[in-house]
């Protein structure tokens, strides 16, 4: 079984690889955005996640692991930014105010972060950040 394990990578080396210059200079704007949110450094995860802070999740079914508390990826057609699951539920209000984006169980996708309002993406982020740690104390 797969298990996502944080990686000695430099996430700015990680993103200077990435070869879409918008979602380069999206991706290095994430991580002064996702630092400054969650207060957390940058780490690799797996070859394509930056992560910020992390925690233990363990479920019903015995399925046990580790994960970013925060996080994103800049993907090829996407900036994959990761949530806590449930977003559009959790978040309908914020999501209506956000800008042009597509949503996935766990997952934002975002095309240009110059699209998005900035404060509803830190609100998003810090929220599920916040959820996620007390869900999850270490």
């Amino acid at each position: 079984m797969y298990k996502m394990q944080p990686t000695d990578v430099d996430p700015r080396e990680f993103i200077a690889t990435v070869d879409h210059a918008v979602r380069r200079a999206d991706a290095e704007r994430m991580l002064a955005i996702m630092g400054d949110v969650t207060g957390d450094e940058p780490v690799m995860w797996g070859p394509s996640i930056i992560g910020f802070g992390s925690y233990h999740y363990v479920y019903a079914s015995g399925l046990e692991g580790d994960a970013p508390a925060a996080g994103f990826s800049p993907r090829k057609a996407h900036l994959v930014v990761y949530l806590v699951g449930g977003i559009e539920e959790r978040y309908p209000e914020q999501l209506a105010q956000l800008g042009p984006h597509k949503v996935g169980k766990a997952c934002l996708y975002l095309k240009k972060l110059d699209d998005v309002d900035e404060d509803v993406l830190r609100y998003l982020i810090k929220d599920s950040y916040d959820f996620i740690k007390t869900e999850y104390p270490d």
